[in-house]
């Protein structure tokens, strides 16, 4: 979904086109090139992955249509990824209205329930058709997960869960992210679906910007 447009005919054309190139018509193409399938930053941005590891941003929006569809893709990625890949979601703010989705996913992984909610939040949006934009309805979904709502709240409020808001909009900004899903590799790269095409053949360029970042 394009920060410019958000409108879901944008979505649907993009979810349309996932799946139209396979592995086999990107081996058998030119290797993937800079300014056309992928950016490379001017400035690099700031990772987190410890030394000798090469992380994967996946910068994502709760409410995309296009994120929600391509979540199981990535999760299939990740599980193939070489040992020296480190994946890190990012939730972007495009507008101060995203801010609480933001929020949302910090506390899930603050309280280690990542695992067990992140799809969760996807299906409450996008099957169970539930609004989770605001601090309230956000916390009334995080208690009938099981969680507890007043500790849940108090994470929400806090000034750690602001400042990894904060950071998270900064690293979407020096990565220049002008859509959702896209991928971020090594803080030099940047690839989307609008550039690559659609979002399988992103998670491939991904793949060849991985063996560029291990290059140095």
């Amino acid at each position: 979904m394009q920060r410019r447009e958000f409108t879901i005919a944008t979505a649907s054309m993009a979810a349309a086109s996932l799946g139209a190139l396979g592995t086999t018509a990107l081996a058998q193409a030119p290797a993937p090139r800079a300014g056309t399938d992928f950016l490379v930053l001017d400035k690099p941005a700031s990772v987190e992955a410890p030394a000798g590891k090469i992380e994967v941003v996946e910068f994502f929006w709760y409410s995309c249509p296009h994120c929600n569809r391509f979540e199981p893709a990535l999760e299939e990625w990740i599980k193939k990824a070489p040992k020296d890949v480190v994946v890190r979601r990012v939730p972007v703010s495009f507008r101060p209205d995203f801010e609480p989705q933001q929020r949302l996913y910090f506390v899930l992984e603050a309280m280690n329930k990542v695992e067990e909610l992140h799809k969760k939040v996807f299906l409450a949006i996008h099957g169970e058709k539930q609004l989770l934009n605001t601090a309230e309805l956000i916390a009334a979904w995080a208690e009938k997960q099981g969680l507890n709502r007043a500790k849940f709240s108090e994470m929400y409020n806090s000034f750690s869960i602001a400042t990894k808001a904060r950071k998270a909009t900064q690293l979407q900004d020096a990565y220049k992210v002008d859509g959702v899903p896209a991928l971020g590799v090594a803080g030099r790269f940047y690839t989307s679906g609008e550039l690559a095409k659609n979002m399988d053949r992103a998670l491939q360029v991904t793949d060849y910007l991985v063996v560029q970042a291990r290059k140095g």
